[in-house]
C-alpha cells in the first residue's frame, strides 16, 4: 500500500469516529443538573478578604472525592480557608466532609469524623499511604499542611508531626501521591507557589488608584517538596537528593504521568509566570527536569504562561499521554500532545479548546470520558482573580462559564457547555473541581468549587451509553493501586482505551481513585490488561459492563457491584 493510501483510508477513518461520536451524543442529549441544594451540601468558601487584597485570598479552594468509609459510595472533602489574624469577619471556618448517603443526599460529618480543624487551607490530595485498606487526607494550606490519617472507623487523627511532616511553613497548592520508587508505599509530592507573608505583602495596582492583587512575578518563587515514604507511618524529606529543588518554580498544579512509556512515574508541575517543569523518574530515586527539551515549558512563541490546574490523558488514543494545562486569561489553555518521542506539541491554538478559552482564567481542568463514547473529553472550570477586572479588561469578567470540551476523535473538540443545561454553563469564579460518579450509574458527575462562594454538585443526566468501572487493590503495590495501568479493548474501539489510576492533577483537587471506560454502544470489554506498579500483570477477559469490578493485584475479579445495586458482590 502507498503511502497516499494508507492517509486517505486514516482520514476516512478519523471522519467515520467523528460521525459515529456525533451521532452518539445528539442521541444521548445530557445534560448536568445542580443538585447541591437536594443532596444537602451547604458550604459557602471563607478567604479571609477583609479589604487588604492579599494574595492567598484569590487562590482557593480545593475539593476532593473520597470513599474513606469504604461503602462504594464516594463522599465529599471540600476544603476552606479562615480569618485572618486579628481580622475576623466569617466565624472559624473548617474543611467539610459530607457522608455520601447512598440515596441523593449527602451528611456533614465533619466535627466526629475529627476534621473540624482551623486552617488556611488551599488543596488536597487523597491516598493511603500506610496500606491499611482506608485512603487517607493531605490537606494542603498556607503555613502549616495537614495529614489526616484515616482511623477506619470513620474518624481522622491528625499525624502530622508523627509523620515527620511537621515544620516547613509554605504556600502550599495542590498536592499528589505517587510511589515513584515503586517500592509498594505511597510518596507525596507538593506544589508550593511563592515565598509572601501578611509583612511582605507588596502594593500592586490594576488602574493607578485603587489596590489590586499582586501577580505572583512580584514575589520569589520556591520549590515544590517531595516527602519519601520511610513506612511505618513516617517520611523523609527526599526533595534535594531527588533532584526536585528549584527555588525558582512558582507552582500551582501537579499531575503524574508515564510520558516516555518506561513505566516509571513522572511528575508534571504546571508553574505560575515560570516553564513548567517535567520531571522524568531515572529509575533511581532521582529525577531529572526535562520541561525545555519536551517542549512543555513554554507556549509556542517562547513565553512562560500563568500555569493554574493540570492533567494528562491518551485523549486520541495514540498510546501516549498528552496534557492540558489551565492558564491565564489571554493565554488560552495548553493542550499539549504527546508526539511518544520525548516531544510535546501545543495543539491549542489549532483547537477550539485554544479559541475558546483566550479570555477566560482557568483553575481546575482534567479530561474525563463525561458521556461514555470511550473518547476522553475536558473540563475547565474558570473565574478571574480581580472582581473589577472589567474595568480594565472589557472582554474579561471576574465570574465565567467554565468550558466542556466534547471529544470528536481524530483529535478534534467541539465546546457543548450551553447544551449541558443553564445552571452548569452559569459564570462562577470557579477555582477547583473534580468528578466521580456519585450514585452508581456508571456515568461521572462534576464537583465545582468556587472562590468566596459555594460549592456546586452536578449530576450526569441523560446518557445512555454503556461504561465499565474498576476499583484496584494492590498487594506487592501500594493498595490504592496509584500508578496501576488498566488496557482495554471492545468490539466498537479494536484500538483500544488505557488509564493510569492516579493523585492529584486538575487545580487544588483529587477525582474518585476509581477508572471508568465509556463502551459506547457495546455491553462488554472483550480483553483487560492491568499493569501494576510493582511489574505484576493480571489479564481478564469478556466483561459486562454496567458494573463495577475490584481487581486484587495477582487475584483477579474479587467483587462486582452493578449499576444501580447499593453493595457489592463477591
Amino acid at each position: 500500500m502507498t503511502y497516499s493510501h494508507r492517509g486517505l483510508l486514516c482520514v476516512s477513518a478519523s471522519l467515520w469516529l467523528i460521525f459515529v461520536s456525533s451521532q452518539t451524543s445528539h442521541a444521548q442529549q445530557i445534560h448536568f443538573r445542580d443538585v447541591t441544594a437536594q443532596a444537602g451540601i451547604h458550604f459557602t468558601h471563607n478567604n479571609g478578604a477583609f479589604g487588604k487584597k492579599w494574595l492567598p485570598e484569590t487562590m482557593g479552594p480545593g475539593c476532593a472525592f473520597i470513599d474513606y468509609d469504604n461503602d462504594g459510595y464516594p463522599d465529599i472533602l471540600l476544603v476552606n480557608s479562615t480569618d485572618w489574624p486579628g481580622h475576623a469577619h466569617a466565624g472559624p471556618t473548617t474543611p467539610k466532609l459530607y457522608h455520601n448517603n447512598r440515596n441523593g443526599t449527602f451528611s456533614d460529618v465533619t466535627r466526629q469524623a475529627g476534621l473540624a480543624v482551623p486552617m488556611f487551607g488551599l488543596g488536597v490530595a487523597v491516598g493511603d499511604y500506610d496500606n491499611d485498606g482506608f485512603d487517607d487526607l493531605f490537606i494542603t494550606a498556607l503555613g502549616q499542611s495537614h495529614l489526616f490519617h484515616n482511623n477506619g472507623n470513620g474518624t481522622f487523627t491528625d499525624v502530622t508531626k508523627s509523620a515527620g511532616l511537621w515544620g516547613p511553613s509554605e504556600f502550599s497548592t495542590s498536592a499528589a501521591w505517587v510511589d515513584y520508587d515503586r517500592d509498594g508505599k505511597l510518596d507525596l509530592v507538593v506544589a508550593n507557589y511563592v515565598r509572601w507573608t501578611e509583612e511582605t505583602d507588596l502594593y500592586c495596582t490594576l488602574d493607578g488608584a485603587h489596590k489590586s492583587y499582586c501577580t505572583p512575578e512580584s514575589y520569589k518563587g520556591t520549590s515544590v517538596r517531595l516527602w519519601h515514604n520511610l513506612g511505618g507511618g513516617k517520611f523523609e524529606d527526599a526533595t534535594q537528593k531527588a533532584g526536585l529543588g528549584d527555588p525558582t518554580s512558582k507552582s500551582l498544579g501537579v499531575a503524574i504521568l508515564d510520558y516516555n512509556d518506561d513505566g516509571w512515574p513522572d511528575i508534571l508541575v504546571a508553574n505560575d509566570t515560570q516553564p513548567n517543569k517535567l520531571y522524568l523518574n531515572k529509575k533511581d530515586g532521582t529525577f531529572e527536569e526535562r520541561g525545555v527539551p519536551s517542549g512543555i515549558a513554554f507556549s509556542e512563541d517562547g513565553v512562560a504562561r500563568a500555569g493554574m490546574g493540570v492533567d494528562a490523558a491518551d485523549y486520541d488514543r495514540s498510546g501516549h499521554p498528552s496534557v492540558i494545562i489551565s492558564n491565564f486569561a489571554n493565554q488560552m489553555v495548553s493542550l499539549y500532545h504527546n508526539e511518544g518521542n520525548g516531544l510535546f506539541v501545543d495543539e491549542a491554538p489549532q483547537s477550539e479548546v485554544g479559541r475558546a478559552t483566550l479570555v477566560t482564567l482557568g483553575f481546575g481542568c482534567f479530561f474525563f470520558d463525561y458521556d461514555n463514547d470511550g473518547w476522553q473529553d475536558i473540563f475547565v472550570a474558570d473565574g478571574h482573580i480581580e472582581d473589577q477586572i472589567e474595568r480594565v479588561q472589557k472582554r474579561v469578567s471576574y465570574a465565567e462559564p467554565s468550558h466542556l470540551f466534547r471529544n470528536l476523535g481524530g483529535g478534534k473538540f467541539q465546546e457543548v457547555t450551553a447544551q449541558m443545561g443553564q445552571a452548569f454553563s452559569a459564570r462562577r469564579v470557579a477555582r477547583g473541581a473534580a468528578y466521580a460518579d456519585i450514585d452508581n450509574d456508571g456515568f461521572l458527575d462534576v464537583l465545582v468549587t468556587t472562590n468566596s462562594g459555594p460549592a456546586y454538585l452536578f449530576h450526569n443526566e441523560g446518557g445512555t451509553n454503556h461504561s465499565l468501572r474498576f476499583k484496584l487493590v494492590g498487594t506487592k503495590s501500594n493498595r490504592d493501586g496509584i500508578g496501576a495501568v488498566v488496557r482495554l479493548t471492545s468490539d466498537g474501539y479494536k484500538d483500544g482505551q488505557w488509564k493510569m489510576l492516579r493523585s492529584g492533577s486538575s487545580y487544588l483537587s483529587q477525582s474518585e481513585l476509581v477508572l471508568t471506560f465509556g463502551l459506547g454502544a457495546q455491553t462488554k470489554a472483550n480483553n483487560i490488561e492491568i499493569q501494576w506498579p510493582s511489574g505484576q500483570v493480571d489479564k481478564l477477559s469478556s466483561i459486562n459492563g454496567g458494573q463495577t469490578v475490584t481487581v486484587e493485584e495477582g487475584k483477579g475479579i474479587v467483587a462486582t457491584r452493578a449499576y444501580g445495586a447499593s453493595k457489592s458482590t463477591k
